[in-house]
């Protein structure tokens, strides 16, 4: 086993390390879910005449409706700061594609873009540490105690 240090030959030494911290800087399952979404809906079209409900123009609709939402959940992970933008367009592009394009994925894809939105729409990254905060670990053995009431004044 390799021993651990610190700086740039953690993140060299081990990868789940990296991808654990890049993971946790974006809205990662939200992501994920919205891209899902995308893929099923914009592959629905593409199957056999007999799985499609909706053929035409609408097939091209799904098409890029789907690619949109692939889109939206790339940028979720790409580019965490648009993720007002992209979360409310994706639940949007969900909830049309539910009507324009073979009942959204056969509700899976709206499902999933819906959910997947939403988690982009609602992460929050974590805030930074400042360098005046104090340590979190407050020994009270340091701590001199005072009396609660302030002293009183001779009269």
């Amino acid at each position: 086993m390799l021993p651990v240090t610190s700086g740039a030959d953690t993140r060299r030494r081990h990868p789940w390390l990296a991808w654990r911290m890049w993971r946790k800087g974006r809205p990662f399952w939200g992501g994920l879910f919205t891209t899902l979404a995308g893929v099923e809906i914009s592959l629905i079209p593409l199957g056999p005449l007999k799985v499609m409900l909706l053929q035409g123009v609408t097939g091209i609709l799904s098409i890029l409706m789907g690619l949109l939402l692939i889109l939206m959940g790339l940028s979720a992970w790409f580019a965490p700061n648009y993720r007002g933008f992209a979360g409310i367009v994706a639940v949007l592009c969900a909830a049309a594609a539910l009507v324009m394009s073979n009942l959204g994925g056969f509700l899976i894809g709206t499902v999933l873009g819906v959910i997947g939105g939403s988690m982009v729409f609602a992460w929050q990254p974590h805030p930074a540490p400042e360098d005046d905060e104090p340590p979190s670990r407050v020994s009270l053995l340091k701590v001199r105690r005072t009396s609660p009431l302030p002293p009183e004044e001779p009269q």
